[in-house]
């Protein structure tokens, strides 16, 4: 006759929580920038470390009303003109990255899905636009008219005041981008590498390799 055990698992421990990542950049035009982000909902630890001083903006409404339970990040830009901080959103966990905009006056940054244009001297939101798929990054150039953001499935180009100036969808997920010898290079998932015209959005080569 076989017994029934009445031995039960114990639960180990729960699973230690990541701390905040920290970053300092500095940026053309003398603006420094100091960047803190977490995991979904922990917002709270992102924020203990906020610095005091200057104005603060908080966009999470903009992503979700459950902003509080999505990955935060925080901003805070201090600059010849005085000092600027903002508080982002995001529903995937994802590394906010930043670039300044000269000719448009704008710092821009991607974070998750959105992409926002501040005023580089105020850090009066500008504009925002949400992508349909993950951000991979954010190009600008002197030599271009618009800004390059590159989605996993799509490139598209924004406009000084946000607007979409053109798009073009992709077959194949984007893993990697970049702007290299006037071309804007992408890599598949797959391999495959095409080339892209900056200015225009059409094919600057015969197809990948």
């Amino acid at each position: 006759m076989t017994g029934r055990s009445d031995e039960r698992t114990t639960p180990g421990p729960p699973a230690a929580v990541p701390p905040p990542r920290d970053a300092t950049v500095a940026y053309p035009g003398g603006l420094r920038a100091r960047w803190r982000w977490a995991g979904s909902g922990q917002g709270p630890a992102v924020f203990a470390l906020s610095e005091a001083g200057g104005t603060l903006q908080d966009l999470g409404p903009l992503v979700s009303p459950d902003f509080d339970q999505l990955c935060r990040a925080e901003l805070r830009i201090d600059g010849p003109a005085g000092t600027w901080s903002v508080r982002l959103a995001s529903t995937i966990h994802d590394e906010p990255a930043g670039l300044v905009w000269d000719d448009a006056g704008l710092f821009v940054v991607k974070y998750g899905f959105h992409t926002y244009g501040f005023e580089s001297r105020s850090g009066a939101l500008r504009w925002s636009h949400r992508s349909a798929s993950p951000l991979i990054a954010v190009f600008g150039s002197p030599r271009l008219a618009h800004l390059l953001v590159q989605a996993e499935i799509e490139t598209f180009a924004l406009e000084p005041d946000g607007t979409v100036g053109w798009r073009i969808a992709h077959s194949d997920v984007v893993a990697d981008a970049s702007l290299v010898g006037g071309r804007l290079v992408l890599t598949s998932y797959t391999g495959l590498v095409t080339a892209i015209d900056p200015a225009t959005g059409r094919s600057a080569d015969s197809g990948g390799h």
